[in-house]
């Protein structure tokens, strides 16, 4: 579950203010509205990588309105991916169950899993820098997932990509919708990706989210 109250964000001159927003358990909801208008800000807000000024933030029953990122466990997935460049495909994958202090062999396990779940156990021993966009979002999902955080955040993970491509990324994602093992909330300015995954579509406009 995620459960906003009360949110207000300040960052220079660009304000939010009393944001409220509720994704029941297990739910795949979607954020749409226009450029500029505060979206990334509420998922780096709900991630803990942008303090807000006012407000709670409960995931998962928990209240991680000041607890530092890592203690949210939240699983997020930037507009660009943003693999480290100095790692494989596989220790990309593992990266947060190897921080956590995981064994070798249940990182394995996992990133097996993932790897085949996401068709990109071919890819386990590449560099980023060979991998195609739809790759790259495949394996900064299979990251976000790796530790099994009860919360996904997704910044528009599709919007740089090509309609083929983008398509298959869908039906990805739908699987992940589709365990409901995780509360999904999607940022997108895509109708055709928020009719295919949302079980709920909000509206952010004028700094109200609807």
């Amino acid at each position: 579950m995620i459960d906003i109250r009360n949110l207000s964000i300040r960052q220079g001159t660009f304000a939010l203010t009393d944001v409220t927003l509720t994704v029941p358990q297990s739910q795949y909801a979607v954020l749409m509205g226009k450029s500029g208008g505060g979206k990334t800000t509420i998922l780096e807000s709900i991630a803990g990588l942008r303090k807000p000024q006012a407000g709670t933030i409960v995931l998962a029953g928990r209240d991680v309105t000041h607890l530092r990122p890592a203690a949210r466990h939240v699983g997020y997935v930037p507009q660009d991916g943003v693999l480290f460049s100095t790692m494989t495909v596989r220790d990309n994958i593992g990266f947060a169950l190897a921080v956590r202090g995981d064994t070798s062999t249940d990182i394995a396990k996992r990133v097996g899993e993932l790897a085949e779940w996401l068709e990109v156990a071919h890819l386990l021993d590449r560099s980023p820098h060979f991998l195609s966009g739809g790759e790259k979002q495949r394996v900064a999902l299979g990251r976000a997932l790796a530790s099994r955080p009860p919360v996904l955040l997704l910044d528009e993970p599709l919007a740089a990509l090509d309609d083929d491509t983008r398509d298959h990324l869908v039906s990805v994602l739908a699987r992940v919708r589709d365990t409901r093992e995780v509360t999904v909330l999607h940022v997108t300015h895509n109708r055709t990706e928020a009719e295919r995954l949302a079980d709920a579509v909000f509206h952010l406009k004028d700094g109200a989210v609807k």
